[in-house]
């Protein structure tokens, strides 16, 4: 980075301008499958949200004022789009940035008959800060985030003091937010993390982590990993 932008970006912090440092993934563009494709082209006017529309009004959205869930970072959306059709009485809203995988997520919902959910394609920084109303969600989930395991990497980790406090102003009094990863290191830094945060209350009854409630479903990766020994890591904080 030259001398000139971190200038530029000690001279927009002190006049108070909001820089993203941190994306919350790493932008992989794959091909689309003839079904992605076509799932993306005929049901994004009822599925899709454009991040470009601005604040939603999530009554208004779904026509009904259920509660609302947020999954940022959904892979492919097969566990997603299982949560969603298992809980009809709540509303999901999914985050993700891979294009294959959003269409993915669209053809299975669709295949399942879901009315319950919507998606991004696009960043959860981005979509937490433009598009979802402050106090409104009940639960937000963010299940094996890039783990970026080396150390000199881990600034990457989107699991930091920032993204935090903005999940804790989107969850209403009460509200969830749900962590996973397998990667035990990462799982030491979000409890240190959210330990330190402001506003939280940790629901495991030893103040680390909970057992995998029956809510998140059990992927084919983790699977494999208990097989192999693999631990899984599971935290839930409330909003207070």
């Amino acid at each position: 980075m030259t001398e000139k932008t971190h200038k530029t970006l000690e001279q927009a912090e002190q006049e108070g301008k909001y820089i993203r440092k941190v994306r919350s993934f790493v932008k992989r563009e794959g091909r689309l499958t003839k079904a992605q494709e076509r799932a993306l082209n005929d049901h994004w006017q009822t599925m899709g949200l454009n991040h470009s529309d601005g604040l939603i009004n999530t009554n208004s959205l779904f026509n009904n004022d259920h509660p609302v869930v947020l999954e940022i970072g959904f892979g492919m959306g097969k566990s997603l789009v299982e949560m969603a059709k298992a809980a009809p009485e709540l509303n999901f809203i999914g985050v993700e940035v891979h294009k294959p995988g959003v269409g993915a997520c669209i053809a299975t919902a669709i295949e399942q008959d879901l009315e319950n959910l919507k998606v991004y394609e696009h960043d959860a920084i981005e979509v937490l800060a433009d598009c979802i109303p402050d106090n409104s969600l009940t639960t937000v989930q963010l299940f094996f985030p890039d783990p970026w395991h080396k150390k000199k990497h881990h600034k990457r980790r989107i699991v930091q003091a920032d993204f935090v406090e903005a999940i804790r102003k989107k969850l209403k009094v009460g509200g969830v937010f749900h962590m996973a990863t397998d990667w035990e290191n990462y799982a030491e830094c979000m409890l240190a993390d959210m330990q330190s945060a402001n506003g939280y209350i940790n629901l495991s009854t030893t103040n680390d982590y909970v057992p995998r409630p029956d809510s998140r479903p059990l992927t084919k990766f983790e699977n494999r990993g208990q097989r192999l020994g693999h631990g899984v890591w599971d935290l839930q904080f409330a909003k207070s």
